[in-house]
């Protein structure tokens, strides 16, 4: 081997030297930064199954909370339920209770009316009594519903008209005595039933008759003031004539028509009066007697050149 040869040699064992410890930190580097990314792909696996575990777990947890809280409310729901029954129930009895009571108080009271009526049977009451015991009746049952009219007429037919008990076991004579009975019955509550009509006639026609007489009062109470004999008769009061405090005279306008003054009318009356004094001024000034200039120079003043001459200067020329 020649000088030559083994010089570069050297310089290629030289070179091949120089370039080892570069790829091998770069190969150092390389495997540290896999084991690096491998590191953190790994903590981030657990950190997101633990993610997942919590998850999974809280849903599991809200599931049970749900299925808790629907047992919680059907509970409270059949709660609710016994305790709404309980309470119709105690009000229904309460409810029955009251009917039972006020019933009993009804039929004593029904029993005491007849009692009272079969005593004062023998005479007729006043009249100025009738009118005052109707009117009681009248303002105590004002204040009652269909349902309690309709509970004391049932109280008290139950007490007027006994139930009929025990007729399978009456013979044929008991059975007529018990028709004849209904039948006497029957006529008598068809008599007062008349009484009661006429007696409901007769008041109609005495009402009518004391109007008539009040507006006969009326009529001539009308006329001594002074006014319509039908103006007191009505349903209003009669108008009130005012009378000015300028022109001294009745002031006969309908409220309507002085209602109207104040509704903008006034403006209107306004413009229109203007409107007529505008057109007097207007004829009297076309009306005035008007004075000419004189001439100055042979012309008018104010006269554009060109201009004919009016009737008017030509005559005062020839005066002239």
């Amino acid at each position: 081997m020649s000088d030559d040869e083994s010089a570069f040699s050297d310089d290629a064992r030289k070179k091949k030297g120089a370039a080892n410890p570069f790829k091998e930190r770069q190969q150092r580097q390389m495997t540290e930064l896999d084991e690096t990314l491998a590191e953190y792909i790994s903590e981030w696996r657990k950190q997101r199954q633990k993610e997942l575990d919590a998850l999974a777990a809280l849903k599991e947890k809200q599931a049970k909370r749900r299925i808790q809280r629907a047992e919680e409310e059907k509970k409270l729901l059949e709660q609710k339920k016994l305790e709404d029954e309980r309470k119709q129930k105690e009000e229904a009895e309460l409810k029955a209770k009251e009917a039972d009571k006020k019933r009993l108080e009804m039929e004593d009271a029904e029993k005491k009316r007849q009692e009272a009526a079969a005593k004062k049977s023998g005479g007729e009451k006043k009249r100025g009594g009738d009118k005052m015991a109707n009117i009681a009746a009248a303002m105590g049952e004002k204040g009652k519903t269909k349902e309690q009219l309709a509970e004391e007429k049932r109280v008290a037919l139950a007490v007027r008209v006994a139930p009929l008990v025990g007729l399978e076991e009456m013979n044929q004579a008991g059975l007529g005595d018990k028709a004849s009975e209904f039948w006497k019955r029957i006529v008598k509550l068809e008599t007062e039933k008349y009484d009661l009509e006429m007696r409901m006639n007769r008041q109609d026609y005495d009402i009518r008759e004391l109007r008539e007489r009040q507006k006969q009062q009326l009529r001539q109470k009308a006329l001594k003031k002074g006014l319509d004999p039908e103006a007191l008769t009505g349903k209003h009061p009669p108008k009130i004539q005012t009378a000015s405090k300028f022109e001294r005279r009745p002031d006969s306008r309908t409220y309507d028509d002085k209602k109207k003054l104040f509704e903008g009318g006034r403006e209107l009356e306004i413009k229109e009066e203007l409107q007529r004094f505008w057109e007097l001024k207007k004829t009297e000034f076309e009306s005035r007697s008007k004075i000419r200039l004189p001439k100055w120079f042979g012309e008018r003043p104010g006269k554009k050149k060109g201009e004919p001459d009016s009737d008017g200067e030509e005559e005062e020329e020839e005066e002239e």
